[in-house]
């Protein structure tokens, strides 16, 4: 089965490619591995309104959840793009997820786990990265969270 018929049968779809708004790629190749840029929770490239705001604050831990889903959709997206196919990505070898926190919120892991579980559901073991998750006090155009990754690839 390949990744896209597995994003089918969780009921998910990749988003298009995000378009870079400043001076950067979505995603550059160095040998075997893919470093793809930092992803919000967009859809055609626009933050999506319900994921603007402060996880403790104004938006809640499963919501931002969902958010970081999406965001790793975004980067899935990005990888396609990149690589032609989301089957030649063997696995992903970090991702570093922010969360726009309140002071006094301490769940940032569970939030990020919004991606990390759907690279598991796609890929497995392949799919568990090294990973950080890391609390700040502002995201672009106010997202509650935003996530980076290093993919390795096939060899072309």
């Amino acid at each position: 089965m390949t990744v896209e018929e597995k994003l089918h049968n969780l009921g998910l779809a990749l988003p298009l490619p995000s378009v870079p708004a400043d001076v950067y790629r979505r995603a550059r190749r160095v040998g075997n591995l893919v470093y793809v840029a930092g992803h919000t929770p967009n859809i055609d490239s626009r933050l999506q309104p319900e994921y603007v705001g402060v996880v403790g604050r104004n938006i809640t831990p499963e919501l931002a959840k969902k958010g970081a889903q999406l965001s790793g959709l975004n980067i899935l997206a990005a990888l396609k793009a990149e690589v032609g196919s989301l089957d030649k990505v063997k696995g992903f070898v970090q991702i570093l997820g922010y969360v726009r926190s309140a002071p006094d919120f301490g769940g940032q892991p569970g939030v990020i786990n919004g991606a990390s579980e759907l690279f598991v559901a796609l890929y497995g073991e392949g799919g568990l990265a090294a990973r950080m998750a890391l609390g700040t006090n502002e995201l672009p155009e106010g997202a509650c969270v935003e996530i980076c990754a290093i993919a390795e690839v096939e060899p072309d």
